[in-house]
């Protein structure tokens, strides 16, 4: 493994992310800060306790889970888009660079800026709230495994997207939409039961759900049934990241 080679695409990947300091790590505080000035007070102050979980508590971790995923997909995508759209990925290319080691540099760099996101929401909604989390090891856990499984996913929508139209069609009318009816915001149990069935087909629902559990001791599903879904996903992304270095998928043609 051609580790120079990696450590090159994620310090350039890297440095690119803190050149650009105020869209990559101020707007998700300011983001944080908005969602608890409308939720947390606004909204909160009219909702009671979840499973014995103030409001503004219960939503941190669907919070963090909302930004985290979003910005996963947006780092990764666009960080293998635009050297295709520029034509720099051809330099990458003819350079002794395994697509794997590619692959590593530069979803390395989207899952290293999502997790420094991560931190910094956790750091923002302790000012709002008295942040507890019971097991912050499987905390870490599932942040971990979130940021390098979308990372991945964002890098095939990187490579799939032929224009800015596709790189940013699924994050918003997918992604986004799966979020915020994943129980970022509200438990699944305070539904109707049918719509409760209906949300249980929402992957969205496992990463949630199984990262609150590492706040509070409170889920709608299993621990091990989100951590099954994750690594699942996981297995699914590394398989095709897999298939597009064996046919050099957008990166050949």
């Amino acid at each position: 493994m051609n580790i120079y080679a990696i450590r090159v695409i994620y310090k350039y990947e890297m440095k690119r992310a803190f050149q650009t300091i105020g869209q990559s790590f101020a707007s998700p505080v300011l983001s944080t800060v908005l969602y608890f000035v409308v939720f947390g007070s606004a909204i909160g102050s009219r909702i009671d306790a979840i499973d014995n979980v103030s409001y503004g508590l219960f939503i941190v971790p669907g919070l963090m889970m909302l930004t985290i995923l979003s910005q996963s997909i947006a780092n990764a995508s666009f960080g293998i888009y635009f050297p295709r759209f520029t034509g720099q990925i051809y330099e990458v290319l003819s350079a002794p660079v395994s697509f794997f080691e590619i692959v590593v540099g530069y979803v390395g760099a989207a899952a290293t800026k999502s997790l420094l996101i991560g931190f910094i929401i956790l750091i923002t909604a302790s000012f709002f709230v008295d942040m507890r989390i019971d097991h912050p090891v499987w905390m870490l856990g599932f942040l971990f495994l979130t940021c390098i499984t979308f990372s991945l996913f964002g890098f095939i929508i990187g490579l799939w997207a032929k224009d800015f139209e596709k790189l940013q069609i699924i994050p918003l009318l997918v992604i986004t939409p799966l979020v915020f009816l994943g129980g970022s915001f509200y438990s699944i149990n305070m539904l109707p039961p049918f719509w409760q069935t209906v949300s249980l087909f929402n992957p969205v629902v496992y990463l949630i759900s199984g990262f609150r559990w590492s706040f509070f001791e409170v889920s709608d599903v299993s621990v091990g049934l989100s951590l099954t879904i994750i690594l699942l996903f996981l297995g699914i992304c590394l398989f095709i990241v897999g298939w597009m270095f064996k046919t050099g998928y957008r990166l050949k043609q």
